[in-house]
């Protein structure tokens, strides 16, 4: 359903109400229903009876995860109604991270199976989910939640900018089947952004990078080992023309950007032992370093594209 700009929200707009900043810490209660609102709108309301039931799917992999029999909204008596139980769940837990979860599969949910025009017998199905999904991105901007659905899975967003000229690019690049490994990697980079693991992400992040020109070169059959570093897998690159000559004549420096974009973060944050003092890696070195490899990576897909 679409998205209005209601006269409370221009009131608020007016006011200079509206978040300026994203924060990532907890799901406002009306948000929470929001997100509801779009998910019944692909998978069904609680009392529909689809074909394949996806909140049936749900229920039984977060109980699987959790180490659970039943979801704690589970009734204890009388018929269970599974939608009922994973909305409820999904409004009332104050674990940000299992919220986070709800809205991945359930999401996960309405961009695979809820198209499908046996779900519901609907004969717009792929228009249903197009806006479910779409109405999720836009309620988690309008509350100034950091949080995006992108390629089946909940990535963090520290700028709306960065996210849609960098991110997404990256991924819609990385669709093609020669690329699965880097896409992989990098999608496994945010995750670890998002649950807080710092060290983990940068680690993913070099992983993506050299596997893009490690599968760049195997599609263009140029000649390496497997075992070449960031370093040498850019040399490479240069020497096959990935890059025009004019280009290299011009910018001199751009094997040493490329050198000093990823592995350098990498190598200096997380790469090496820590010595006898922790090594912390503050979250906005991280998002950088996110951000760099996405602009990386869509600098060399398009690269190898337009070869």
């Amino acid at each position: 359903m679409a998205i209005f700009d209601i006269f409370s929200k221009r009131q608020k707009k007016l006011r200079g109400e509206t978040p300026e900043v994203y924060q990532y810490d907890q799901l406002p209660d009306a948000l929470r229903v929001q997100i509801v609102h779009a998910m019944c709108d692909a998978l069904g309301l609680p009392n529909d009876h689809p074909n394949q039931d996806c909140w049936k799917f749900v229920s039984e992999l977060l109980c699987r995860e959790y180490g659970l029999f039943a979801l704690p909204t589970a009734r204890q008596r009388g018929q269970r109604v599974l939608a009922d139980e994973v909305i409820n769940f999904f409004l009332q837990t104050e674990d940000l991270e299992q919220a986070l979860d709800v809205v991945e599969l359930c999401f996960r949910a309405v961009d695979t199976v809820s198209r499908k025009t046996q779900y519901l017998w609907r004969n717009n199905a792929n228009e249903i989910a197009d806006a479910s999904i779409d109405e999720l991105n836009k309620r988690f901007q309008e509350h100034g939640v950091g949080y995006q659905f992108v390629n089946g899975e909940i990535l963090r967003v520290d700028s709306q900018l960065l996210h849609a000229e960098v991110v997404k690019p990256a991924l819609r690049l990385l669709e093609n089947k020669f690329y699965a490994g880097p896409q992989d990697e990098f999608l496994k980079a945010h995750e670890h952004y998002r649950h807080g693991n710092s060290k983990e992400a940068l680690n993913e992040c070099l992983k993506s990078f050299e596997s893009l020109m490690k599968a760049i070169c195997v599609k263009r059959g140029w000649a390496v080992s497997g075992k070449e570093t960031a370093s040498s897998l850019i040399k490479v690159c240069m020497e096959n023309g990935l890059i025009p000559a004019f280009w290299q004549t011009q910018f001199t420096s751009l094997k040493s950007l490329l050198e000093a974009a990823v592995p350098t973060g990498r190598n200096n944050l997380a790469g090496h032992g820590q010595g006898a003092e922790p090594t912390a890696v503050p979250d906005y070195l991280v998002a950088y370093m996110l951000h760099m490899t996405g602009a990386c990576l869509v600098f060399l897909a398009t690269a190898e594209q337009r070869l």
